[in-house]
C-alpha cells in the first residue's frame, strides 16, 4: 500500500510510532478511481486495523446535515433564509429571534453559549438549553463569524424532524447513507448493527498533547455512545463510506450509479462562498463556509488553517474535518477525493500540523503538487 501513496503511508506510521495515534484509515478517490482504500495499526488492543472498521467521524459529520437540510429545500418544505423559530418558536429566547438556518449553516449565529451541554442529557433536554441559551453580547447575526460546534446542529436536526416527522437518524439513513450504498454509516447506530460489528468497532484514544501515553475517550465508547443521535458529532462508520458523500458533492448530488440525491443547482448553493473573509473567534483564524461545509481558505500569513485541506488544494476544495482526528474533502480543480480518521486525539495543535502533513503529502503522491511528484 506505501507504494501508492508512500509520503502519506509513511506519515501515517510515523504518527503511530510518535504516539498521535495508534490506527488510521485512508480513502483516496482520484478521477474516479479509487487509489488507496486502506487501514494501517490497531483499531484495539491487539485487533489491525481494516478498512471496514468502524469510526466516529466527528464533526465530519455536518456535511450530512446540511446535505439534509438541503433537501428539504429542493422540496420547498423550508427555505434557507428561514428563523429557526419559525420551526422551534421556543429557540426565540434570548434575543435569538432573528436567527436563521442561513446564520447556524455558516456559523454566524452567535450562541456559543449553547454548547455547554452534557452527553448524559436526553435529545429533549439539550434542544431545551440551546432554546434558552441567550445571543452573545454585542453579536449580530451574520455580521461576526464564531464556529458553533454542538447544540446549532441539534436544532438543524429538531427543524428537520419537526418538518418531515421522521428521526434525525431514521431521516439520514434512509435519504442520503442508503441510497449512497453507505449501508455501514450511522448518525445514531442501531444497536444490532453495533453488536454485530464486533471488533470492527474501533477505539477512539486520547494520546495527551504530547504523546505521553493513551487511553480510550470513555464517554465516546461503547453502544451508549454509537447509539446516541448526536447531529453534528457522532456519525460513524469506515471512512471509505464518508468519502462516498464527498464524492456525491463532487458529482453534482449523483452517487455511484448514477442515483441523485441532490440537484446540481442545490449542490452549488452548497458550496457557495457564503461566508467569505470573515474571521472565526472561535478558530481565530480567517475561515471561509460554504452552508455546513467548510471552504478552502487562503489568507495572507495564514499558512496552515484549522481543518484546512493542505498546501496544494485548489480554492474551490471543500470538506469538513473532525475533532483532532478526521478530515474529508474534495478538490474539483483535480477530480480528488480525500477521507481519513486517525483514532488518536493528540492535541489541537499537533493535530493541524498532522492533517496539514497528510493532505499536503496526497497532492504530492499523487503528482498533482506544482512541479509535479
Amino acid at each position: 500500500m506505501s507504494g501508492v501513496l508512500p509520503r502519506t503511508f509513511a506519515l501515517l506510521e510515523q504518527g503511530i510510532a510518535e504516539g498521535l495515534h495508534t490506527g488510521a484509515q485512508l480513502c483516496v478517490v482520484h478521477q474516479g478511481r479509487v487509489v488507496a482504500d486502506h487501514a494501517v495499526g490497531e483499531a484495539s488492543p491487539g485487533v489491525p486495523m481494516r478498512p471496514d472498521t468502524s469510526l466516529f467521524w466527528f464533526s465530519c459529520s455536518k456535511p450530512v446535515a446540511a446535505v439534509a437540510l438541503a433537501q428539504l429545500m429542493e422540496s420547498g418544505r423550508i427555505g434557507l433564509h428561514d428563523r429557526v423559530a419559525d420551526y422551534v418558536p421556543e429557540f426565540a429566547q434570548g434575543g435569538k429571534g432573528g436567527i436563521t438556518l442561513w446564520h447556524i449553516l455558516t456559523h454566524t449565529g452567535g450562541f456559543r453559549g449553547s454548547n455547554r451541554i452534557r452527553d448524559e442529557w436526553s435529545w429533549e433536554e439539550v434542544i431545551a438549553f440551546a432554546c434558552s441559551a441567550p445571543l452573545e453580547e454585542g453579536w449580530v447575526p451574520g455580521e461576526k463569524a464564531g464556529y458553533h460546534h454542538t447544540a446549532s446542529w441539534y436544532l438543524l436536526a429538531e427543524v428537520l424532524q419537526r418538518v418531515d416527522g421522521r428521526p434525525y437518524s431514521r431521516y439520514v439513513r434512509e435519504e442520503i447513507f442508503l441510497p449512497l450504498g453507505m449501508r455501514d454509516s450511522w448518525v445514531g447506530m442501531d444497536r444490532g448493527a453495533y453488536r454485530a460489528a464486533g471488533d470492527r468497532i474501533g477505539v477512539l484514544y486520547d494520546m495527551g498533547r504530547e504523546g505521553a501515553g493513551s487511553r480510550p475517550v470513555g464517554h465516546w465508547e461503547g453502544e451508549e455512545a454509537s447509539a446516541a443521535c448526536r447531529p453534528g458529532s457522532n456519525g460513524r462508520g469506515p471512512v471509505r463510506e464518508l468519502a462516498r458523500l464527498l464524492r456525491m458533492l463532487l458529482e453534482a448530488g449523483a452517487g455511484e450509479g448514477g442515483r441523485r440525491i441532490l440537484r446540481p443547482e442545490t449542490v452549488d448553493l452548497l458550496l457557495r462562498r457564503h461566508r467569505d473573509g470573515m474571521y472565526d473567534e472561535t478558530f481565530m483564524q480567517y475561515i471561509d463556509w460554504g452552508l455546513g461545509i467548510i471552504l478552502c481558505t487562503r489568507h495572507p500569513g495564514q499558512r496552515v488553517t484549522s481543518y484546512g485541506f493542505g498546501e496544494h488544494a485548489s480554492i474551490d476544495a471543500f470538506g469538513h474535518g473532525g475533532m483532532q482526528t478526521s478530515i474529508s474533502f474534495a478538490d474539483p480543480a483535480h477530480g480528488l477525493v480525500v477521507a481519513w480518521v486517525c483514532n488518536g486525539m493528540c492535541g489541537e495543535r499537533r493535530h493541524r500540523q498532522r492533517n496539514h502533513d497528510l493532505n499536503t503529502a496526497v497532492y504530492r503522491d499523487l503528482g498533482l503538487a506544482p512541479g509535479g511528484v
